[in-house]
This record gives C-alpha cells, sequence and structure tokens, in this order.
C-alpha cells in the first residue's frame, strides 16, 4: 500500500493514476470496472470522467452525467466511508432503479463499491469499483481504501484541475480565434469601402467629408490589426500552426511584400524606410508565410514605436549559411529592465512615450515563436532615447 500511495502522488497525469490504480491493486480490490467521477455545477451533477473495464461493451461509460440533489452519494461523503453493494440485481428490486444502475446491471455488474474521495473533508470525487461476481466486497476492501484515499484524493484532484486548466485554454483560444477570424473579415471590407469613398468613386466629397472617412478607415486598420495579431496568438497557442518549409527568396517573397504592407502607416508619419541587402536574392528554406508575419510585426513596430519623420533601417544577408536580419528605428527605445519582457506574452513597455503607442503586446511574442519555430535566436537592442533594433537569425 505505501508503494501504491508513493508510485500515485509521483503520477501527474490522471488517466495514468486511475490505469495504475486498477491494473496493480487488483489482489487488494478485486474488479472489473473501474470509474472515476467528479463533481460539476458547484455538487449538482456528477460527471463521469475516466472507465476502464476488462471486458465489453461498457454501456455507462465515460461523458455520463447525473443529477445527485436526491442521491444517496450525500450520505456516503458524511459518513467518510465506501458503500457495498454485494449483490446488485437483489438490491434494484426494491428501489426505484437509476438509469445507471440499469446499464451497470446490462454490464453484467454484480458487486459495486463506491469510495468518496475527499480532501481536507470537502468531497473531491467518487471512484466506483465494481464486479461481475456477486459478494467480493467487505469491510477489509473498505478499510484498505481508507489507506489510500487521501493521497489518491489529493493526487486525482491536482491533476483533474490541471486538466480543466489545460482544456479552458484550449476552448478559450478556440473561441478567440473565431472571434477574431469573424470580426477582421468585416473590418476589412470597411477599410476597403472606405478607401473607395475617399478616392471618389461614388462621388465628390467635401474636405471635411474626407477628413471622416480617412479617420474611419485608420480606426478600422487599428481594429484589423488588433484581430490580425489575436488570430495569430490563438493558431500558436493552439497548436493549429503548421510549419510548411520550402526554397524561398527572402527579399521578394518575405521582405519587399512586409515592407509593402507597412509603407502606408510609415508615410503617414513621414518616415523612411531604409533596406540593405546583401545581394538582389537572398535564397532561404523557410516558411514563407510565417516569416513575413514576422516581419510586418517587427517593420511594424518599428512605426509604431519610432519617432515621427524618422528613419527605419531594414538590413538582411547570409552569414555561415544562415540568414541574418535587423530592423532598426530611430526612437524612445527601451530600458535594460524593460528589455526582459519584450518577448512575453501580452507584454509591453511601461514608459511615457510607448504608453502613447497602442498596441496589444502580442506582435513580438509571435515573432519570437515563428524564429523558434524555424531554430533560430531572436534578440533585442537599444540605446534608450535614441534608438531601438531586433536581430534574428535563422539556419
Amino acid at each position: 500500500m505505501d508503494r501504491i500511495n508513493r508510485k500515485i502522488a509521483s503520477l501527474d497525469d490522471l488517466k495514468k493514476t486511475i490505469e495504475f490504480l486498477f491494473r496493480e491493486t487488483q489482489d487488494i480490490f478485486p474488479c472489473d470496472r473501474i470509474g472515476l467521477a467528479f463533481f460539476e455545477e458547484t455538487g449538482q451533477r456528477l460527471h463521469l470522467h475516466q472507465v476502464i473495464a476488462n471486458y465489453s461493451p461498457v454501456l455507462l461509460g465515460e461523458g455520463y452525467n447525473a443529477d445527485i440533489r436526491e442521491s444517496s452519494l450525500k450520505k456516503i461523503f458524511n459518513d467518510e466511508t465506501p458503500r457495498i453493494i454485494n449483490d446488485l440485481p437483489e438490491y434494484s428490486k426494491h428501489r426505484d432503479m437509476s438509469e445507471a444502475t440499469a446499464l451497470l446491471l446490462k454490464e453484467g455488474v454484480a458487486s459495486n463499491m463506491t469510495c468518496p474521495l475527499l480532501v481536507d473533508g470537502r468531497p473531491v470525487a467518487v471512484l466506483f469499483r465494481s464486479s461481475r461476481k456477486k459478494g467480493v466486497y467487505t469491510d477489509k476492501e473498505a478499510l484498505m481504501h481508507g489507506l489510500i484515499a487521501e493521497r489518491l484524493s489529493q493526487a486525482v484532484e491536482k491533476t483533474y484541475r490541471i486538466e480543466q486548466l489545460n482544456t479552458a485554454i484550449n476552448d478559450y483560444m478556440e473561441m478567440l480565434g473565431f472571434i477574431t477570424h469573424e470580426l477582421k473579415s468585416p473590418v476589412d471590407s470597411i477599410i476597403i469601402m472606405g478607401r473607395t469613398l475617399e478616392q471618389g468613386y461614388i462621388g465628390e466629397l467635401s474636405p471635411e467629408q474626407r477628413d471622416y472617412i480617412r479617420r474611419i478607415i485608420k480606426k478600422a486598420e487599428h481594429l484589423s490589426a488588433i484581430a490580425a495579431d489575436y488570430l495569430n496568438l490563438s493558431r500558436f497557442e493552439s497548436g493549429s500552426v503548421s510549419f510548411n518549409r520550402q526554397t524561398a527568396d527572402f527579399i521578394k517573397d518575405i521582405s519587399e511584400e512586409a515592407c509593402d504592407i507597412i509603407l502606408p502607416q510609415a508615410h503617414e508619419k513621414g518616415m523612411t524606410i531604409e533596406k540593405n541587402y546583401s545581394s538582389e536574392s537572398i535564397l532561404i528554406e523557410c516558411d514563407p508565410a510565417l516569416l513575413k508575419i514576422a516581419m510586418v510585426n517587427l517593420l511594424s513596430n518599428a512605426v509604431k514605436y519610432g519617432n515621427d519623420h524618422g528613419l527605419i533601417m531594414l538590413t538582411a544577408g547570409k552569414k555561415d549559411q544562415g540568414l541574418d536580419v535587423s530592423v532598426w528605428n530611430q526612437g524612445p527605445g527601451f530600458s535594460s529592465e524593460e528589455k526582459k519582457r519584450l518577448f512575453r506574452k501580452f507584454s509591453r513597455l511601461n514608459t511615457e512615450q510607448s504608453a502613447k503607442r497602442r498596441g496589444t503586446g502580442i506582435g513580438l511574442y509571435t515573432t519570437w515563436k515563428i524564429i523558434q519555430l524555424h531554430e533560430g535566436t531572436i534578440s533585442a537592442h537599444s540605446v534608450e532615447g535614441e534608438w531601438a533594433r531586433f536581430d534574428f537569425s535563422i539556419p
């Protein structure tokens, strides 16, 4: 029992914990079926999370839910001892049979031991041990359950909460991706229609009308950029990003296209983008779509956090069979303390100048993920109050 307790404490996977319990305790708790159920909806519903059986078919399986307001489980938890039924067919004749009991009888279950799992007197879960033979559970089995109940309860609660947290994060990211995708399409349509109006295709506009339309376009572009950031984040966090390695010309397929996307924002601030390439063509093995996202993020940051009428320098070249890229801009830069937070999710610079420049704190994190996928490195450098530079290298 001590060995079982130590093993249970060391496992961090709920499925493996119950599989171990089912396999290693057969001599102590003879059973053909084991089930683990958790309380949901503030204790009003019991959810069957895991079932293992040495027979088939299993009719009362994972995912089964039952309301427990009037359930006899309350007494089991109050007594803190297992409930033993050694003749389930006979037991069911004298009581209103629940759907769960009916399914167990169809599986051929004859004996059942319902074991409460508590942490500090708080109900956590229920462990069901079942056998297709009658009369297999006694006070001895109930006592043996008590020897592992505390450690098992703690392990089960810990791993279940971790599972719930991971599920919640995945669900959140899936929802985030859906919402941002649905938001981005109509916002992009607003931008296109706004530009159509601004250029006078539907009729001449007064200077005041044109100014209002430009403001609408600018706000819509900001929303579109936010949606794109969160859409990229949801793809990375949910693991739905596929890496499609191919030969590409970094200048033509990636860098120049990224510059074209950023150029209108740079011109609006009177900024100049100076490009320094080591050759007319730089062939690399990469995922062009992902690397273009990284370049757009770096150039966008240079525009966003750079000085009006300032300079942005983009440098790219091959070195030691790899690609080296640098994006430099005049601007307030950042301190060595703030540098530590740059590539973290949702992290933004906390300076007076940066507070005036809106950002999601996602772009640099996404860029870091993309460079990591390419087995490369990325770094940041700055002289505070003068300039900032971001460098990355990929093999």
